[in-house]
Order: C-alpha cells, then sequence, then structure tokens
C-alpha cells in the first residue's frame, strides 16, 4: 500500500446559503461552513491523521476550510499548494444568479441539464467534463506523485472539482458522477495502492 489522500469540500458558503451559482465567484464560509471545517479536522484528528502536505484551489471558501481543518490538527505551518486547476466548475453566465431565479428565465428543464448532465456548459461555463479536463491532469502531475510516495495529503477543494476526481478515483462513468452528492466539510479518506489504484475508501 501507499499513501494516503483525504478529499474534502469547503464548508458551506454564504452563496451556498442563498442558494445561488457560485463558480469562481469568491464569497467567504458561513458560520456554519466555518464549523463544518472544524469539524472536518476533529474527525480527521480522531484518525490520528498528520499531514505531509495540502492542495486547495485559487478560492478562499476552500483556503480557509484548508486552515481550519489544518488548525484543528496543530498543523498551521504545513505548506499548502493553492492552485486554479482545483476550483469549482465556472458556471459562467448562471453564476450569482439564484437558482430559482435562473429556473424562471431558461426553464427548469434546462437549468437541471445544465446542472447535472456530464458534457453540457452553461452559457460561458464550464461542463463536469471541462472541469475535469483541468483538474485530472493537475492531479497526476502534482498530487498523486505525494501520495505514491507513502505522503499523506490533504485536498480541500469543491463539489464539482472533487467530483471530477473521484470519478477517476472510483472509476464512474458520466451518469454516476453527476449524480453524487458531496456533503460540505465532509472528509473522504483514500488509501492508494502502490500502483495508484484504490486499495480503500471511507466517508468518515
Amino acid at each position: 500500500m501507499s499513501g494516503t489522500l483525504v478529499l474534502v469540500r469547503h464548508g458551506q458558503s454564504e452563496w451556498n446559503l442563498k442558494n445561488l451559482f457560485t463558480g469562481w465567484r469568491d464569497p467567504d464560509l458561513t458560520e456554519q461552513g466555518t464549523r463544518e471545517a472544524i469539524a472536518a479536522g476533529t474527525k480527521l484528528a480522531a484518525q490520528g491523521l498528520r499531514f505531509d502536505t495540502a492542495f486547495t484551489s485559487s478560492l478562499k471558501r476552500a483556503q480557509d476550510t484548508c486552515a481550519l481543518i489544518l488548525g484543528e490538527l496543530k498543523q498551521d505551518a504545513l505548506p499548502t499548494v493553492r492552485h486554479q486547476a482545483l476550483n469549482e466548475r465556472d458556471y459562467g453566465d448562471l453564476s450569482g444568479l439564484n437558482k430559482d431565479d435562473a429556473r424562471a428565465k431558461w426553464g427548469e428543464e434546462q437549468v437541471h441539464i445544465w446542472r447535472r448532465s456530464y458534457d453540457v456548459p452553461p452559457p460561458g461555463g464550464e461542463s463536469l467534463r471541462d472541469t475535469g479536463a483541468r483538474v485530472w491532469p493537475y492531479y497526476l502531475h502534482d498530487i498523486q506523485p505525494h501520495v505514491l510516495r507513502g505522503e499523506t495529503v490533504l485536498v480541500a477543494a469543491h463539489g464539482n472539482s472533487l467530483r471530477a476526481l473521484i470519478m477517476a478515483l472510483d472509476g464512474l462513468s458520466g451518469e454516476e458522477v453527476v449524480s453524487m452528492e458531496l456533503g460540505t466539510g465532509v472528509p473522504i479518506l483514500y488509501r492508494l495502492n502502490a500502483d495508484s489504484t484504490v486499495a480503500s475508501k471511507e466517508v468518515l
């Protein structure tokens, strides 16, 4: 067996609370989101985990989640790499809109297709496949080598960037991955084999 990879979707953001399409916009965590991130750190500490390195996106809701988790582990000084390859899916023209307002403008069926299809992007934005096209190479080149060296690695990111990563790790189809829900602040712990395949997966 090789190393350990922990994936955590950021805690609830202000725009999650307001039911807005967020994408690359940069709202803060809510008080609940802060509590969720701290709770994630507590769960990871209870597992006896110590991280060797951490990765997060260029958006502060993920960065703050990462910092709060590391704070609970007393690892505030841990080197953390920030990169927009791990950013949330770009929702384009939907960004900043209330989801109900978007349905009123474009129709429920069309908005559902944009949200839940694998390869149909919203106007000016990314599909989940497009998101994966930047997440997968970054994972293979920058993150996976640390895990295969036997390190324990934290990735604090977003619902869709993590969906794309989980799709590759779990071997899911486009139809399977879009129906998968990721809770905010819920750690997913993977242990990888030396050949990069998944030895075990646990949702904490």
